[in-house]
């Protein structure tokens, strides 16, 4: 479902990041023919539709789910905030997630200043379904899944320039640096979610994306996330005009 996993891993998930996968049979790696691209940037179509009249004027924020949002595992989990059935060959299996401290305002928060886009290494059929539970209030525009990724030496790149949105605008949180291969000046490098209760990095995030919302070029300013609010990118813009 996220990256891709074998059947003799399965055991091994609960404390590997991005472990909950689809089996080799779901989705082969050595069949890459649904998958948008095998170089960067070749001809291929625009993923997201136009922009909402409730988003104009935002920028687009483009946000992974596993290991960023939550974190799943095949095994039992006691106090999972979810548990979604998956049916792999003929069996159903359960993934029990849990979902990432915080991730719930952070969503809600974020949509009043950002279109906001899932964009997962995942497949649909976990995806789509623990995204539904995940966003009860809609604040998710858009949901792209592993079929809208490129396949790019071995690795699921999600691939900003075909969003059809301004790259000047856009900004990606995943804490996989292979999936923003191709565009790191935009990239929130978050790090990987897997059970920590007193994890925060959410608020620090949200509280930087806020104030940063109206910069002129997130591009380069992201990789500034964590010494926010004593550097400020911004203030830093306005005095660089300035001069």
């Amino acid at each position: 479902m996220c990256c891709c996993l074998v059947q003799s891993e399965l055991d091994d998930d609960a404390n590997n990041p991005k472990s909950i996968c689809a089996k080799a049979t779901l989705d082969s790696e050595e069949n890459t023919d649904n998958h948008i691209v095998t170089t960067p940037h070749d001809n291929i179509p625009r993923l997201l539709g136009p922009i909402h009249r409730l988003d104009t004027g935002k920028k687009c924020l483009v946000l992974d789910l596993d290991e960023t949002l939550v974190h799943s595992s095949f095994r039992a989990v006691a106090g999972a905030d979810f548990v979604i059935p998956v049916q792999i060959e003929d069996v159903v299996h359960f993934v029990y997630v849990a979902k990432r401290p915080g991730v719930d305002e952070f969503l809600i928060e974020m949509a009043k200043h950002y279109e906001i886009v899932i964009y997962t290494a995942s497949l649909n059929k976990y995806a789509d379904p623990l995204l539904d539970l995940l966003d009860p209030q809609k604040t998710i525009r858009y949901r792209l899944f592993r079929e809208s990724c490129a396949f790019y030496e071995g690795n699921y790149v999600k691939d900003l320039s075909v969003l059809d949105r301004d790259l000047s605008s856009t900004i990606i949180i995943d804490n996989s640096p292979n999936s923003y291969l191709f565009h790191p000046e935009n990239a929130i490098d978050c790090s990987s979610f897997i059970d920590d209760p007193r994890d925060r990095e959410l608020d620090q995030i949200g509280s930087f994306l806020t104030g940063i919302k109206d910069a002129k070029d997130v591009r380069g300013i992201c990789h500034q996330w964590r010494d926010w609010p004593v550097i400020n990118p911004i203030e830093e813009e306005d005095r660089n005009e300035r001069r």
